[in-house]
């Protein structure tokens, strides 16, 4: 399967058309989005405790930066990376792919101080200027099995359009309700690529482990997870929302133990994602109880995006880093030290959600794990994201 061995691709030699940190996709996608998780949020929480900080920052600014800035810069390094080993074509690289990053960090930019008007413009054009590129590969090499990758990426852009037709007043809708269905996209192609690398990562890295895959199971799991979210999204009544939730809990719980994660803890690459991948179980059962009551809703969106999005982006970006740049696929210090504090992060953060008489204090514990761990991210991988390849070979 092409998806599962992103990070074994070998770019044949071509003439250098830039600098090494453009090189391809991955390299200043996740800097761009490692340096810009470290500082956003902790500029948030400073706003939650009434520090001085520009107006814009509040919580429609915190949602919207994480998943249409944070998230969609490691989706779009991803895929233009997993591209090229999908098609033998060039994704944008050198100045072209200087550009695109550039459009992005203009959207970051403008996001904190223009006016919402020009704001919303700059930040709308970076994703389909992100998607072209990947369509045309795409199409010239007639790869339709992931082609869907495309269609998701227009869908966040949609998303993200109805986002600010209703910051802006234009559309009669609760902003958060494109975002919470932009994270339940998110989630999906979680499950999608996980399903596909996980299994075979660990069949690899932890010897004489044979993970259980079944076609069947995991198009239940991924059908039960999309119901439950959409439910979610529009706020169908509490005890359908539940059942769907429960049932997409259920399924991802079922699908995980048979990759027998259990075998990795040996292995911090690995573990990372299994362990990771658990939250989105157990996410979808957090998002069941909320409906009742019994934990804020807030608490099972924190799973699914501190524990579930940014626990498989520090395990992929570790992961995918040191292969595309060819270094051996093994964990050091540096980086159990960030697999350590991404799950600090998310449990000091939904003891924040639960536990609101201390909610400050653990947002501040949750801050320093969060940017803890993405600060730790770009030292240790500025020097390998910036430089070319040991072995003389592109991307």
């Amino acid at each position: 399967m092409p998806l599962m061995t992103i990070e074994e691709a070998r770019p044949a030699p071509a003439p250098r058309t830039g600098p090494a940190l453009f090189g391809l996709g991955f390299r200043p996608f996740y800097l761009l989005a490692a340096a810009f998780a470290a500082v956003s949020v902790p500029l948030w929480v400073a706003a939650q405790a009434g520090w001085p900080v520009p107006a814009r920052i509040d919580m429609l600014w915190h949602m919207h930066e994480m998943v249409y800035g944070f998230a969609i810069a490691v989706i779009v390094g991803f895929l233009y990376t997993a591209g090229y080993n999908w098609t033998k074509l060039w994704t944008p690289r050198g100045w072209p792919l200087a550009a695109i990053a550039g459009v992005w960090v203009a959207g970051r930019a403008a996001m904190l101080a223009a006016p919402p008007l020009p704001a919303a413009v700059v930040d709308l054009a970076f994703l389909p200027l992100a998607a072209l590129p990947l369509y045309r590969v795409l199409k010239q090499s007639g790869n339709r099995r992931n082609m869907f990758l495309v269609v998701l990426l227009g869908l966040l852009a949609l998303s993200n359009l109805l986002y600010h037709a209703a910051a802006l007043g234009w559309l009669r809708l609760d902003p958060l309700a494109p975002v919470h269905a932009a994270i339940v996209l998110i989630v999906a192609i979680e499950a999608v690529i996980g399903g596909r690398v996980i299994p075979m990562f660990t069949a690899n890295g932890a010897p004489g482990t044979k993970p259980v895959q079944d076609a069947r199971r995991d198009k239940a799991s991924l059908i039960l997870t999309v119901l439950a979210g959409a439910a979610w999204t529009v706020g169908l009544p509490a005890p359908f929302t539940a059942a769907l939730a429960l049932a997409a809990a259920a399924a991802q719980a079922l699908r995980l133990a048979g990759w027998k994660p259990w075998r990795t803890w040996r292995n911090p690459l690995l573990w990372i994602l299994h362990l990771s991948y658990a939250w989105i179980p157990l996410g979808f059962a957090a998002l069941a109880l909320a409906q009742y009551g019994v934990v804020t809703q807030s608490a099972a969106l924190h799973l699914l995006t501190v524990g579930s999005l940014a626990g498989l982006v520090i395990g992929m970006i570790t992961r995918t880093a040191l292969g595309h740049t060819g270094r051996p696929l093994k964990a050091g210090r540096a980086e159990t030290l960030m697999y350590v504090l991404a799950q600090g992060a998310v449990l000091a953060r939904f003891a924040a959600a639960v536990a609101p008489a201390s909610r400050m204090p653990w947002l501040v514990l949750a801050t320093v794990c969060w940017s803890g761990c993405f600060l730790a991210y770009v030292a240790a991988y500025l020097p390998l994201l910036t430089a070319p390849r040991p072995d003389g070979r592109e991307g």
